[in-house]
């Protein structure tokens, strides 16, 4: 059994996290403060004695034995993360300092959940790890994007200077239950409006492209890149190749909900990206042949009937 913190635990993704690495036989400590994560998220798993819930926030400093240390706490939307921005990149940098810190203290292994937003808005197509990025250091995406590239410079020198043991991944869209109905992101935006028979707002002329990664994929990507090998550090990039357009992704959801809702345009948000698709290819070198398994149209249905769920309470 390993003693794992786990930061921004309660949020989307942590969740699904701590209760993979509970049935895994660890023991978990979960740690949020509740910006845009939610107990309600991990409230089935407060009845598991190996599971610690603790309200904090990690601009200030935390101090634990643990083993293994997740870094995931930011807001990840760009409703939340342009809320309060300067909170943003606090959270993104002084977080990390925090979190490297105790890493280096209590001798942990530590995994920083970085984003593909490192991209920008990216010149070559699929992005590569070794890609720098196309990124507006003063844009309203700003915040997160540069507090990212921030974050994962400072784990690396972290390493470097202090031989802190770290990983770094670099996740592209995810989606899935326990996604907040209100963050903005275009699936739960899209299943919500479809769920009420809402118009469907679709920024652009819905040619952009995402790639979409169900969250138990990756879950697998993190946990078996906190397992590599000791000399594989990263940046990886973990995420699903196969590329839609907004509208592609809109015609899909409105087929799988069975609803009326009509598309409605609105104009493209400053800085947003047009492509987005990650080249894996490192991730499958690295990771035990790591890759995808839920492709889209599975994904949907379990996250359509969760948001179903959700707003028929």
């Amino acid at each position: 059994m390993k003693r794992i913190l786990v930061t921004g635990g309660s949020g989307f993704i942590g969740s699904h996290l701590c209760e993979r690495l509970l049935n895994e036989g660890n023991e978990v400590i979960c740690l949020d403060n509740y910006f845009t994560g939610s107990k309600t998220n991990v409230i089935h798993l407060l009845n598991n004695p190996f599971f610690e819930l603790i309200r904090h926030d990690v601009t200030h400093p935390y101090f634990i034995e643990v083993d293994e240390i997740y870094n995931l706490a930011c807001p990840a939307s760009p409703i939340h993360y342009q809320h309060n921005s300067i909170k943003t990149i606090k959270t993104s940098v002084m977080g990390a300092i925090n979190m490297l810190g105790l890493a280096k203290r209590i001798n942990a292994k530590i995994l920083q959940a970085s984003t593909s937003e490192v991209y920008g808005d990216p010149d070559i197509h699929p992005q590569t790890e070794d890609y720098w990025g196309n990124v507006n250091p003063i844009g309203i995406r700003s915040c997160y994007d540069e507090g990212k590239r921030c974050a994962e410079s400072l784990f690396f020198n972290y390493h470097d200077q202090n031989d802190v043991t770290i990983k770094v991944i670099r996740i592209f869209n995810t989606y899935g239950p326990r996604m907040n109905p209100n963050d903005g992101r275009v699936v739960s935006n899209f299943i919500v409006q479809a769920l009420k028979g809402e118009e469907i707002t679709i920024f652009g002329d819905g040619q952009q492209t995402r790639s979409f990664q169900f969250v138990d994929d990756l879950v697998e990507g993190m946990i078996r890149m906190m397992n590599s090998k000791p000399d594989f550090l990263g940046p990886v990039n973990i995420g699903n190749p196969n590329e839609f357009t907004m509208l592609e992704l809109a015609q899909q959801i409105i087929k799988l909900t069975n609803s009326t809702s009509k598309l409605t345009y609105l104009p493209l948000p400053t800085d947003d990206p047009t492509q987005r698709q990650p080249d894996i290819s490192l991730a499958q070198k690295e990771l035990n042949g790591w890759e995808p398994k839920v492709q889209l149209n599975e994904g949907l249905i379990k996250t359509i009937n969760y948001f179903d769920n959700l707003l028929s309470k």
